[in-house]
């Protein structure tokens, strides 16, 4: 190993050492480990209570007749191949093998409280989020809220990292049910189809970012809006609140993620108990908020200078409503 990779690599470990030992000694002061814990007591039982209802009564399961017309409704509104799948690999009939996880995720899980979902318009739209949670849930989520909660509903289609999709297995399942690999040319051939696409400016390090950074959207990028001025598409703006803290990040392995291809390594607090299944999300409350359609005009091959503005409106309006839901919500899981 070159001597300048092993002391990068001495470096990564003193960032990672000094990072945990600040957060640990953040919470383990008494007077906040006092209100952590009457804090955490209080949740867990109106917590607890949220979720148990929906299985109990059995509310969180969507009738029979009602998941036939919701997936007519999505087969209906597409052109379809022999084989029941659109250019993209995405087959509507599928939904049904995944609805009841989503339902499952949406309703009981996460609990998700959604306001404003018919703000979503008929027709091409792009529908533009802040992304954390170290796993994409929050894409889940809003993929439940479109589904689930708006009437007519609505399939998005949502521009994945190219890890995704080129898993095993998995990937495939991820092309059927809708996904597509996040380039400008598949996102641009979609809106053509008038096709509601989901969008995460932010990317990987949005998903990604430590948890003292929470709730603090990192730059977005620019495709998006460019796009949207070429197709003369309108951009929803959407905020979700309780992703940030369903996995702790305390530090992102950068070298780690390197070697396994993966777009970030984080390490959590119960990592050393439960290794991988750490990464597993905790029953947070989620709070999902759709904004008023945004139009802009202009030409798509501007200056950075004249988009920027434009992208910088869509991110502040996202987070007036990142801030609206933090200071609705009572807690991580209430």
């Amino acid at each position: 190993m070159p001597l300048s990779d092993y002391l990068q690599h001495l470096d990564h470990l003193r960032q990672f050492t000094q990072t945990v030992s600040q957060e640990l000694v953040a919470w383990s002061a008494p007077e906040k480990r006092a209100t952590l814990l009457e804090r955490v007591a209080k949740e867990a039982s109106e917590g607890a209570s949220e979720f148990l209802a929906p299985l109990l009564d059995g509310s969180w399961r969507t009738p029979p007749d009602e998941v036939e017309r919701r997936i007519r409704h999505l087969l209906d509104a597409k052109s379809l191949s022999e084989f029941g799948t659109d250019p993209f690999g995405y087959a509507p009939d599928s939904i049904r093998s995944v609805l009841p996880l989503l339902e499952f995720l949406h309703r009981v899980w996460f609990r998700a409280e959604v306001h404003d979902v018919h703000r979503v318009p008929a027709g091409r739209c792009l529908v533009i989020a802040n992304h954390s949670g170290q796993l994409p849930f929050d894409g889940a989520v809003i993929g439940g809220a479109l589904l689930l909660d708006r009437d007519p509903p609505r399939m998005p289609r949502s521009m994945v990292e190219k890890f995704a999709t080129g898993l095993p297995l998995t990937g495939t399942w991820f092309l059927r049910w809708g996904q597509v690999t996040g380039l400008p040319d598949n996102c641009r051939r979609l809106l053509d189809n008038d096709e509601c696409v989901l969008v995460f400016p932010e990317g990987a390090r949005g998903i990604s970012k430590p948890f003292r950074e929470r709730y603090k959207m990192t730059a977005f990028g620019h495709g998006f809006l460019r796009l949207a001025l070429e197709t003369n598409t309108p951009i929803v703006p959407v905020a979700v609140v309780g992703a940030e803290e369903q996995t702790i990040n305390l530090y992102d392995v950068k070298v780690l993620a390197k070697l396994l291809h993966m777009p970030a390594c984080p390490v959590t607090p119960l990592m050393p108990l439960l290794g991988p299944l750490a990464m597993l999300p905790a029953p947070v409350k989620y709070r999902v908020y759709f904004g008023e359609p945004l139009r802009f005009e202009g030409d798509a091959n501007d200056d950075e200078a004249v988009i920027a503005p434009k992208v910088a409106t869509v991110r502040a309006a996202i987070q007036a409503m990142l801030e609206r839901g933090l200071a609705e919500r009572r807690g991580w899981y209430i």
